[in-house]
């Protein structure tokens, strides 16, 4: 299996380590230390090797840093993790909520009388000093860049990703990588610095194997005005690759990153959102001027062309097959009361190993059993493994890479009878979703504008949830994508071509979590009767899966609604129905009945 139940990290491993990462605040004249999630490459998901936040503390989730102090030591998650920080971490650290709660006002609230906090500038953005350090002026809290001190007491700290780059086919590609460079912004005048793997990788028409789920490779490269690139790597890693490159890209070895830059003329660009301090600072020595920019392969990316749009299609198309035989297994299995979180999550992946597509999962499978489920992004393991049980709501949160695609799916679902509060929450979170499918808008809006859709009619009933109504997702690349998305911080455009998750949710500690979600992206919206000339978009659905029937109450919905998912199962059955068979093709057809 991919996926494995392995607890990674134990609370009862935090006090030992932070007490020893207390010594070396001590030994070096320090009053504090950050640890981020984030690597140096500032992409969402890590390698092991780079695994420092939850090294320390135990906390596994995708976003959050810990401030350690000599006193205290916070732990900042945003409101998808407030439930599993308190389950991972020990005493001996302080869940603080953020973004709620800034990490300039705690520190000056711990240190009153001022000090000193390290961080490695490896590990955090230009723009994530810079905008710290100003909140903290007037302080007397002095920020002072210092070797990692996590990596001088993680003795058995995994090695770095070795595997070797690999070409990604122009047949999936849609565009040979010359003709991608040739075409990146015109305002291009000077050389730029793309710390990204995803943004690399779309750019070069590679891929790799360097953090679990995510085919992206470790690496950094100089984008010059000519078009050629630098490309820095891991000895060896791209020794595979030289043919598929070609003249037009030099490949070197990582560690002569910084020594390249300083040798790069009069003036750089790098994207300080996800540029790391330590290229600035090396540009700044140099008196190299530095001109701030947006990494110039994140909209080009996120603006899927034809190839890869018809290559996510089939794998979606793929997938969905794979969730429907799973979704008729589990309507069958289930209520004999034998199944676990873990037995779901097994025999989801052999129905989509059974497509012999699939190269890997997405992201860890979500599979939370009653009140599993409501913890927004809950791994199971052996130690919290749960039974499925009668009268609860299982919530399956999946997805497949395949060559052509990446997919992510959201089911939640019924094991015997709802409740009428499952009934009415699961009911309001649907309206939320078909509104997004439903959305037209004109061009220029951006998914700020949009994420009210989803939420108003659990609004209307004193509801909510504390995530993004959906993210960008690559083709063939990571699951989680910028820089568009449907959320209060989306501030981008929404263009034809991006792909996006629609999962509006809600969670009900100690009893059930609900989210539906499906794939849908960007197109021009249809002409419609009596409309102006006013350049309109929509969405267009991806993932075609039956919603649970069971869980619907009709009488919540409008007729524009009800049309609306009648149509969507409709479609579901005409485009999967062929692709399935025998009792599953019989459970699909009563599933997608009109309601």
């Amino acid at each position: 299996m991919f996926q494995s139940f392995e607890s990674t990290t134990r609370p009862e491993q935090g006090p030992p380590r932070l007490a020893a990462l207390r010594e070396k605040l001590k030994d070096d004249g320090l009053d504090g230390f950050v640890v981020p999630r984030a690597d140096a490459h500032q992409g969402e998901y890590v390698a092991d090797r780079d695994a420092r936040l939850a090294w320390l503390t135990g906390f596994t989730g995708s976003a959050g840093f810990c401030a350690a102090l000599k006193d205290i030591a916070g732990v900042f998650v945003d409101g998808r993790y407030r439930l599993q920080v308190r389950a991972q971490v020990a005493d001996v650290f302080t869940p603080v909520d953020w973004p709620e709660v800034k990490l300039a006002s705690w520190l000056k609230e711990q240190l009153p009388d001022g000090g000193k906090v390290g961080y490695d500038a490896w590990l955090h953005t230009i723009h994530g000093v810079s905008d710290l350090t100003k909140d903290l002026k007037g302080s007397g809290i002095e920020l002072i860049a210092t070797a990692n001190l996590v990596d001088q007491i993680w003795d058995d700290q995994p090695p770095a990703p070795d595997a070797k780059f690999t070409a990604y086919p122009t047949e999936f590609a849609g565009e040979p990588h010359a003709e991608k460079r040739k075409r990146l912004p015109a305002t291009l005048d000077a050389p730029f610095v793309i710390t990204l793997p995803d943004s690399i990788a779309w750019l070069l028409n590679i891929r790799g194997s360097d953090i679990k789920r995510n085919p992206v490779p470790h690496c950094f490269a100089i984008l010059h005005t000519d078009r050629t690139v630098d490309l820095f790597a891991g000895a060896n890693k791209a020794d595979d690759i030289h043919d598929h490159l070609g003249p037009d890209v030099r490949i070197h070895t990582s560690d002569t990153l910084l020594e390249a830059l300083t040798q790069l003329g009069d003036t750089v660009s790098v994207d300080p959102k996800s540029c790391p301090a330590i290229i600035a600072k090396t540009l700044a020595d140099a008196k190299i001027s530095i001109h701030h920019a947006d990494d110039p392969c994140a909209l080009p990316k996120a603006c899927k062309n034809e190839t890869e749009l018809a290559g996510t299609k089939a794998a979606h198309l793929r997938d969905g097959a794979a969730m429907v035989r799973f979704l008729a297994w589990l309507d069958a299995t289930a209520p004999k009361g034998k199944l676990t979180e873990i037995d779901v999550v097994k025999q989801l992946e052999q129905f989509r190993r059974e497509t012999n597509q699939l190269l890997d999962v997405s992201f860890e499978t979500i599979c939370g059993a009653g009140s599993d489920g409501a913890i927004v992004h809950y791994r199971v393991t052996e130690e919290t493994n749960r039974p499925v049980r009668m009268d609860e709501l299982l919530l399956v949160d999946s997805g497949g890479q395949y060559i052509d695609g990446t997919t992510d799916i959201t089911r939640t679902v019924i094991v015997g009878a709802p409740s009428d509060l499952h009934r009415s929450c699961f009911t309001r979170v649907l309206q939320g979703m078909i509104a997004i499918s439903r959305a037209r808008f004109p061009t220029g809006v951006a998914g700020q504008h949009l994420d009210a859709l989803a939420r108003y009619p659990l609004w209307l009933a004193g509801l909510d949830y504390a995530h993004g109504t959906g993210h960008g997702v690559g083709s063939y690349l990571c699951v989680h994508e910028g820089p568009q998305n449907l959320s209060r911080r989306g501030t981008v455009a929404l263009q034809k071509g991006m792909i996006l998750s629609n999962e509006p949710g809600y969670y009900r500690e100690g009893a059930f979590g609900i989210r539906i979600e499906n794939l849908i992206f960007v197109e021009d919206a249809p002409a419609m009767e009596g409309a102006d000339n006013r350049a309109m978009l929509s969405f267009e659905t991806l993932t075609y899966v039956p919603i649970d029937r069971r869980l619907i109450d009709v009488s919540l919905l409008t007729d524009g609604e009800r049309d609306w998912l009648n149509m969507y199962h409709s479609v579901t059955l005409a485009k999967i129905g062929p692709l399935v068979e025998g009792r599953t093709l019989e459970w699909l057809e009563e599933a997608c009945a009109p309601l």
